[in-house]
C-alpha cells in the first residue's frame, strides 16, 4: 500500500474518519508524530464534567507515551458544544491541562483542529479570525478519495450493528452433535482438526460450507481450542500466550485480522443464544488487538448480553476497562496502522 500524504485540516479529518471507521461524536482524537510520520491514533471521550481535566490529561498521556518515538501530536476535538464570540473554545481547561501534562513527557502539541456539528476551524485561531470551513469539504479530501478507492468507508457512529442471525433449530443440534464428536476424540486430535479448519478457511477467502461453519461454531465452545484458534489469527508462529496478549517478537499479518472477524461474523448468523457468545468476544478481541477499544468493549457487552456467565467476555471486558494496550500498539513497527506520512 502506497503513504498517504496529509496536505491540511480536511485530508486530517478525513484520515481520522477511515482509520477509526466512524465519524467521533463529543470525543477527542490524538494522533503521535515522530518527525513526520503518524505512530498511534487514541480517540477518547470527553469529560463530561468539570473538575476532571488534569485526571483526563493523565488518562490520555498514559495512552499516548506508549508510543516511545512520538515527540509531538495533533488532536481533533469533536463537540457538538458551540463556541461563543469572545469567549474560549468549549473544553479549553481539557486542552489546556493535556498541553502541560504532555510538556511533562516532552511531547508537544503541533496542531489542534476544532470540529462541530457541521463545521471545523482550528483550535487555536487569533481573535477576530473566522476560518471555519463546512465539513462537507472532507468528502472532497484527497485523502477521503484514496481511502474510498481502497474501499473504505465512514460510518455516521461507532454503534455496532450484527448481522441478523438465521439459525434453525437443526443448526443448534448440528453444533451439539459436534461436540460431542469433538469430546470423544482425544484433545490433541480435535487441536489439530480445529487448527486445520480454522487457518483453511483463513487462506480460503471465501466463506466456508455450512457443515465447516457449524463445526467452526462448535470448536469456539471448548477454552482451550478457542485460544488455539485465537492464536492462529496473527499468523505468528509464538507460544500462544503470547500471541494473545500481542507481546510477540514478530509483527501481526495484519491483513488476516479482517477476513478472520468477517468469517465469525458469517459463523454468528448461524449460531444460537447459547453458542453465541465465545463468537463475539473472539471478534472483540480482535478489535482489541486493531487498538479499536470502544468497538472491542460493545462485542464484549454483547457477548454477555447473550451470555451473563460467559467469563472469558467478562475478564477480556474488565482488561479493556483497566487501559491495557494490546502490546503490538505500544510498538510503531507492529502496530496496527494506515501507512500515512505528514508534510
Amino acid at each position: 500500500m502506497n503513504a498517504l500524504s496529509i496536505r491540511d485540516p480536511a485530508d486530517l479529518l478525513s484520515f481520522i474518519g477511515h482509520t477509526l471507521g466512524f465519524w467521533p461524536q463529543e470525543s477527542l482524537v490524538c494522533i503521535t508524530l515522530n518527525r513526520n510520520n503518524v505512530g498511534a491514533t487514541l480517540r477518547i471521550d470527553l469529560p463530561r464534567e468539570p473538575g476532571h481535566e488534569r485526571l483526563f490529561a493523565r488518562t490520555v498521556a498514559s495512552y499516548l507515551t506508549n508510543d516511545a518515538n512520538a515527540s509531538n501530536i495533533v488532536f481533533a476535538l469533536y463537540t457538538s458544544a458551540t463556541t461563543e464570540p469572545g469567549q474560549p473554545k468549549p473544553h479549553a481547561a481539557t486542552i489546556a491541562a493535556l498541553t502541560g501534562v504532555l510538556a511533562e513527557n516532552n511531547i508537544t502539541i503541533r496542531d489542534g483542529i476544532f470540529v462541530g456539528n457541521d463545521t471545523y476551524s482550528p483550535y487555536d485561531s487569533e481573535p477576530g479570525q473566522n476560518i471555519t470551513l463546512p465539513l462537507s469539504t472532507t468528502e472532497y479530501s484527497h485523502v477521503n478519495a484514496e481511502f474510498i478507492y481502497r474501499g473504505s468507508t465512514i460510518a455516521a457512529t461507532n454503534q455496532i450493528t450484527l448481522p441478523r442471525r438465521s439459525h434453525q433449530g437443526d443448526d443448534a443440534m448440528a453444533v451439539n452433535e459436534q461436540l460431542t464428536t469433538i469430546g470423544a476424540m482425544h484433545p490433541e486430535e480435535a487441536l489439530e482438526h480445529a487448527h486445520r479448519l480454522w487457518t483453511d478457511l483463513l487462506d480460503a477467502k471465501e466463506y466456508p460450507a455450512d457443515e465447516d461453519t457449524l463445526t467452526l461454531i462448535a470448536y469456539f465452545q471448548i477454552p482451550h481450542i478457542r485460544d488455539q484458534l485465537m492464536a492462529d489469527i496473527p499468523g505468528i508462529d509464538e507460544l500462544p500466550q503470547h500471541v494473545l496478549f500481542a507481546q510477540t517478537r514478530s509483527a501481526p499479518k495484519w491483513s488476516r485480522f479482517e477476513w478472520a472477524q468477517q468469517l465469525l461474523l458469517h459463523a454468528y448468523t448461524r449460531t444460537s443464544p447459547e453458542n453465541a457468545a465465545p463468537i463475539l468476544t473472539t471478534i472483540g478481541y480482535i478489535n482489541w488487538w486493531e487498538g479499536r477499544g470502544s468497538k472491542a468493549h460493545q462485542f464484549m457487552q454483547l457477548a454477555l448480553d447473550t451470555d451473563p456467565s460467559y467469563r472469558f467476555a467478562r475478564l477480556s471486558d474488565q482488561m479493556l476497562g483497566a487501559g491495557i494496550i494490546a502490546g503490538w500498539n505500544t510498538n510503531r513497527v507492529t502496530a496496527y496502522r494506515t501507512q500515512l506520512d505528514m508534510p
